[in-house]
This record gives structure tokens, C-alpha cells and sequence, in this order.
């Protein structure tokens, strides 16, 4: 699936600009994708902060800050009673030593009984998508009816350890007694004892990172350079637009503690020049790589989430639900070669489950980590060889660009680890009813060469 760039820029326009609604009213539901003797299970909307580089406008907050903030979003854009809510769950990558549980101390903050419980999950950048079906399986099983599922990430402020050196013989020192043990310990500090230790940005398993792997990834699949800048700049054209007409509807606008203003936007959107973005030199292989600080995601802060519970007791609430979960499935494989084809394999795997086809879905909303992430897993879902030696099925085809991420993504919206797994479920379903379409499919990898597939279908009382 060699793609000529100029020619594929020219499609992601009109795919951008496509996207308008139409009058037709909305279809029922598809009731084939719901599972025999199953529940339909809704979610009833998904909001976040914006979602903003790290450093700028959240840098003097916590993660709980950030996820209360989401919560009280949620609250407000429903009209949620507090003690209707039976459990909390959150996902996070880069966990605050001080707040371990931020599920917790964000619903506290956010004024939930201390009697509701609430737990965090982290598998990596589809930890929210965790906290998702996490809610949904809970739901399911019958143990609660309405639950929150979201996500925080808070690059500005990362735990830095001392050395593990050091660690040892701080500890070592509260159980000296002496004045001599005390300073015999002193005594044996090295200058290599200070040397922090920042958090790992490589896989622990390989000792790559990730955007090394990004690139061999791209040359494997013969992604160009050209084809992952254009990619790139669709990105940030579609998310500029979307903002533009004002279609990025989960943004909950926020007023920082000690901030002048609000923040109402995301702030890592830059429509760059396709000569500008070639300037770039390579970010990781070097001097020959292919992928730049332009085509790939950049550190951000965040927060999401969103309320998931079973339509009979939307409807007891009064609620009006925008879509149902009908599916999901995570998947993982060669964390060396295969680091970032969680969306090939879930994606392959979920159709075969659901018995669709690609014509048979109307919105695709694909992770971006990496411009050439995504092209990659294009190209292999439409590989007779890695579908058929690899992925275990028949080809799958290529995905229709003019129906993939049309309102941006993490590339140009930005990519707080923890969060992005909601706001992928909340463009799915936004997008749906602005499109007036039925089915969406979610798709994401993550560290750890995991991926998460999901299905939503828009329910007939959906609005925006």
C-alpha cells in the first residue's frame, strides 16, 4: 500500500472537510452486536480538560488536580448526583508517589462521599481505555449500575527518585542508632550517589525507546518520510478546524488555581508547512531516520472522563445516552518488533468478533503515537503477507483515510498517557452523531506491545 503523499494530502483534505451532517434521522440499534443474554451498556458522555503541552498551563498542578477537574466536568455536563455513582476508576502511566490511588483523592477532591469507592489502573497509553471496560465488565457482572471510568496524565511535574544507592542508605539511616553509625553512613556517600533517577522512557524489556522503535517501524513498512509529515499535518489541519467550528465538544474549559485565565482549548495544535516540517532533522535514528518533533506526539497533561452505565437506568435517570459499548478486546505481542501494531491485531481481531466489515464502519478513531505508527498499521492491515503470517486472518483491506481521525488526534490534540483512551471513545461518539452515522471502531497501541480494540455504536437519543 505505497502511498504517494502528495496525492494522499490531497484525499485527507477532503476527508477533513467532508464530515458535515446530514438530515436523515437517526438508524435504531444494531442489535446483532449485542451478545446474547447481554446488557446494553451506554455511555452516557465523556468530557476532558484541554489537553495542554507539559510545561504551559498546568505545570503547577497534580495529576489529582487535573482528574478533579474532569470529574467535576462530568458532573456539570450531565447533571450527575454525586451518591448515584457506584465506583470511580482512573487510569495513569506516571504515577505521583504522594497520590498512588489518584482515582481516590480526585473523587474526594471533586466532592464524592467518601463511602464511593474508586481505583486506578495503568496499562500504559490505553490505561482510561482499561478504566472503560473495566466499568463495563463490572456493569455487566451486575455488581454496580453507574460507574465513571477516566484518565490523568501530568507530564510537567514527573517523580525524580534519588539513586538506588542512595535509597538503600536512606533507609539504612532511620535505623542507626549511634552518632558513629550515623556517621559512618554519611561517610560512605559518593558523588554517584546523587545522580537522579528520572522515569524510565524506555521499554524495560528491550531498552529501546519508543520512538526508535517508531522508525524502524516506518522503514520496515516503507513509510516515507513525506507520507508521515503529511500525515502529521493533516493532523493538526483537521484538529484546527474541528476547534474552529467548535465541534470538539468533550472540552470542559478550566481555570487553574493561580491562574490569569481559563483554559478552553488545546494548546499544541501547529499547522506547519510541509517545508517547514522537512527542515526537521531526525528525532531518534540519526542522521537517516524519518521520524521529527513534527510527526510525532508530544508530552502533554490531561484529564478524562465519562459516565458508563446500563440504558435501562439512563433512561430511569432521565439521561439521554450517546452510545453503546458493544465490544472490546486487548491484545499483545513481540514488544521488540511489534511495539506498535496493537491497532492491526485489535482491530483484525475485533472485526472478525463482531462479524464487520470495514464497509460496514462509519467513524475510525486511531491512536496517534506516531505518524508513521499509523501508516505502518495501515499498511499492515492491508498486507496479504502480515495479515496472513502474522495477524492470523485474511487480509482486512485499506482503511478509508476520509473516515480516520477527521477531528485530529494525539499528534496535533496532544497525548496525556493516562487519558487519551477517553477522548478516543468521546470523538467516536461525537463524531457519530455530528456525521449521523452508526458503527465506530477505537483502536490504540501501548508500551509493552499491548493494543485495545474497541466498538461503539451511536444510540438513536444521542446528541451533541
Amino acid at each position: 500500500m505505497m502511498i504517494n503523499g502528495a496525492k494522499w494530502a490531497a484525499k485527507y483534505a477532503r476527508g477533513i472537510h467532508s464530515a458535515a451532517p446530514l438530515a436523515s434521522p437517526p438508524r435504531g440499534a444494531n442489535k446483532g452486536l449485542l451478545k446474547p443474554g447481554g446488557k446494553n451498556i451506554v455511555m452516557v458522555d465523556a468530557v476532558r480538560t484541554p489537553f495542554c503541552m507539559s510545561g504551559t498551563e498546568y505545570s503547577k498542578q497534580m495529576p489529582h488536580d487535573l482528574a478533579r477537574y474532569a470529574l467535576l466536568g462530568l458532573i456539570d455536563r450531565v447533571n450527575l448526583p454525586r451518591d448515584i455513582v457506584d465506583y470511580i476508576i482512573m487510569g495513569t502511566v506516571i504515577q505521583e508517589v504522594k497520590t498512588s490511588n489518584v482515582a481516590r483523592e480526585a473523587a474526594l477532591g471533586a466532592g464524592f462521599s467518601d463511602k464511593t469507592p474508586a481505583s486506578t489502573v495503568t496499562m500504559a497509553c490505553i490505561s482510561s481505555n482499561q478504566a472503560i471496560t473495566s466499568c463495563v465488565g463490572l456493569i455487566a457482572a451486575g455488581v454496580y449500575d453507574v460507574c465513571i471510568a477516566g484518565g490523568v496524565e501530568t507530564m510537567s511535574d514527573v517523580p525524580i527518585r534519588h539513586s538506588r544507592k542512595m535509597r538503600q542508605l536512606m533507609l539504612q539511616s532511620t535505623k542507626a542508632k549511634t552518632l558513629g553509625q550515623k556517621l559512618g553512613l554519611l561517610a560512605s556517600i559518593r558523588m554517584g550517589h546523587l545522580v537522579p533517577e528520572l522515569p524510565g522512557i524506555a521499554e524495560f524489556s528491550t531498552g529501546e525507546v519508543m520512538g526508535h522503535s517508531a522508525d524502524r517501524l516506518a522503514a520496515a513498512f516503507g513509510v516515507t518520510r513525506q507520507e508521515q509529515d503529511d500525515f502529521a499535518r493533516r493532523s493538526h489541519l483537521a484538529a484546527q478546524k474541528a476547534t474552529e467550528q467548535g465541534l470538539l465538544r468533550d472540552i470542559v474549559p478550566v481555570k487553574p488555581p493561580g491562574g490569569k485565565k481559563i483554559v478552553s482549548a488545546d494548546n499544541g495544535i501547529r499547522v506547519s508547512t510541509p517545508e517547514q516540517m522537512a527542515k526537521l532533522k531526525p528525532a531518534f535514528v540519526k542522521p537517516h531516520g524519518s521520524v521529527t518533533a513534527a510527526n510525532a506526539s508530544f508530552l502533554t497533561d490531561g484529564a478524562s472522563a465519562c459516565l458508563i452505565t446500563t440504558e435501562e437506568k439512563a433512561k430511569e435517570m432521565g439521561w439521554k445516552p450517546k452510545a453503546y459499548i458493544r465490544d472490546f478486546l486487548y491484545v499483545s505481542q513481540d514488544p521488540k518488533d511489534e511495539l506498535l501494531l496493537g491497532p492491526a491485531y485489535a482491530i483484525a481481531r475485533i472485526l472478525e468478533r463482531t462479524g464487520l466489515g470495514i464497509n460496514d464502519v462509519d467513524v475510525w478513531e486511531i491512536h496517534e503515537a506516531f505518524a508513521g505508527q499509523v501508516l505502518a498499521n495501515l499498511k499492515a492491515l492491508d498486507s496479504d503477507y502480515f495479515t496472513k503470517n502474522h495477524i492470523k486472518s485474511a487480509k482486512i483491506g485499506a482503511l478509508p483515510i476520509d473516515k480516520l481521525n477527521n477531528w485530529g488526534g494525539s499528534l496535533s490534540i496532544g497525548h496525556p498517557f493516562g487519558a487519551t483512551g477517553v477522548r478516543l471513545a468521546a470523538h467516536s461518539t461525537n463524531r457519530l452523531i455530528h456525521e449521523d452515522k452508526q458503527i465506530a471502531v477505537l483502536a490504540a497501541c501501548a508500551a509493552g506491545g499491548q493494543g485495545v480494540g474497541m466498538v461503539i455504536e451511536r444510540h438513536p437519543d444521542g446528541k451533541l
